[in-house]
């Protein structure tokens, strides 16, 4: 069979001339709703999806799925973007309703949250695998029967003597903010990649070590 044409991120058959439009894809971004969250370490989820949103066409969220949710597209490929409402530990059921609402597959969900145990401004894509403590991924993987779901995650930094629910509800210090801003820059990238070539392509890019340093 001949290898299909591709125009505008559609491939169109050279035996059918059939448009064969991209799956779906769907970004969501972990962390907790309301002013009082906003941030905070543990929203870094939320702030990614936010930057994806500020495009070059500016996406307007709408509750949906017991959440906030955006569309965009990135390389001619549609995107939805999900920011659960539910607070951080009951991700799942937000992104369960969407992921079978909209029946996409598991391969085309990334989901993006916080790491304790990556240093600040660190990424880390995988395509699937354990949640690492992380309770948003661990209720997500509950609600979805499976750990098989592309997740990015960003370095925050570990948390030493200072609790860890605490720690993940303050804010970055300075030094800190402007590593995280370069991460999230670099981070949006990752997503595109992602997006337009997979998890193995975006894993080759960005799985490397950061410049980020902090004091």
């Amino acid at each position: 069979m001949d290898e299909p044409a591709r125009e505008f991120g559609r491939a169109v058959s050279a035996c059918t001339g059939v448009v064969v439009l991209p799956a779906l894809k769907l970004i969501v971004g972990l962390g907790n709703p309301g002013v009082k969250y906003q941030g905070t370490r543990h929203n870094i989820g939320f702030e990614l999806v936010d930057r994806l949103a500020q495009g070059a066409r500016p996406a307007r969220f709408a509750t949906k799925f017991d959440g906030q949710l955006a569309e965009i597209e990135i390389d001619y490929r549609r995107v939805l973007l999900l920011k659960p409402d539910t607070f951080m530990n009951l991700s799942g059921r937000s992104a369960s309703q969407a992921i079978r609402f909209h029946k996409i597959d598991l391969a085309d969900v990334l989901v993006v949250c916080d790491d304790l145990s990556l240093p600040v401004g660190k990424l880390r894509l995988k395509p699937g695998g354990s949640d690492g403590g992380q309770k948003g991924l661990r209720d997500i993987a509950a609600h979805l029967g499976t750990n098989d779901f592309p997740r990015l995650r960003v370095g925050i930094g570990e948390n030493g003597v200072v609790d860890a629910a605490d720690f993940v509800l303050s804010r970055f210090r300075a030094a800190e903010r402007t590593a995280i801003d370069d991460a999230l820059i670099l981070a949006t990238q990752a997503a595109a990649v992602w997006v337009a070539q997979g998890i193995d392509a975006a894993m080759n890019r960005f799985n490397g070590p950061t410049a980020a340093k902090t004091s």
